[in-house]
């Protein structure tokens, strides 16, 4: 009787989602900073703006704290900070993220709804759909905006059993999409190049997700 009543329970999150967003063979999910924005490079401004030098030989480090050397309170401080200001509203494009998106979006019909650890505050999230306006156009569908760092297990939940593209840089962010039924796309980073699953897909760019996504080379 309990798993009937789980499997009820599924089926009624499943059924809801596929009546709030139709052509979900047509919906990608993707996280923000790190796979369509370029974060990095624009926090690393910021902070030397700010007094602080990036340690040399740290790039490969996903750890902010140990990357600028100063205690992890004081880098979710700064974080949080960044997040929250200006400077968030005119973060550049990942990589190729901008010509493969408005292509998926252009050419073949593809919606994106964002999953973003960004800020609660309504300013931040108001410059973070801006952002993404101003450079993928009418592409994203969606932007969910998390507390800073915030887990995004729960934000997936409600698209379990879809099926969708799920395209992240954190590997743990990807096994949570993994295990509602969705299909990870990894975009590789310094911090990434390790990680192995034998069910999360490691992509290089935007060009090998059109290409996953699509079946077509480009």
């Amino acid at each position: 009787m309990f798993a009937n009543s789980i499997a009820q329970t599924q089926n009624l999150v499943y059924n809801t989602t596929m009546k709030k967003w139709k052509n979900l063979d047509r919906l990608i999910l993707t996280d923000c900073d790190g796979v369509c924005l370029d974060w990095e490079w624009a926090f690393n401004v910021w902070m030397q703006e700010h007094g602080f030098e990036e340690i040399a030989g740290s790039k490969l480090q996903y750890d902010m704290s140990i990357r600028y050397n100063v205690s992890r309170d004081q880098i979710r401080k700064l974080i949080k900070v960044f997040n929250e200001s200006a400077a968030i509203g005119f973060l550049p494009a990942m990589r190729d993220a901008m010509y493969y998106i408005k292509k998926l979006f252009e050419k073949h019909g593809y919606r994106f709804h964002a999953i973003t650890s960004l800020s609660l505050d309504p300013n931040a999230q108001k410059l973070r759909e801006m952002n993404l306006h101003k450079l993928f156009g009418d592409a994203f569908e969606r932007i969910i905006c998390l507390d800073t760092g915030a887990h995004k297990d729960e934000a997936l939940e409600e698209y379990e059993g879809t099926g969708c593209f799920w395209c992240e840089d954190k590997p743990e962010n990807a096994e949570a999409g993994y295990k509602v039924g969705l299909r990870p796309l990894l975009l590789e980073h310094g911090h990434n190049m390790s990680y192995y699953h034998p069910e999360i897909t490691i992509v290089k760019n935007w060009k090998e997700i059109y290409e996953h996504v699509t079946g077509e080379l480009d």
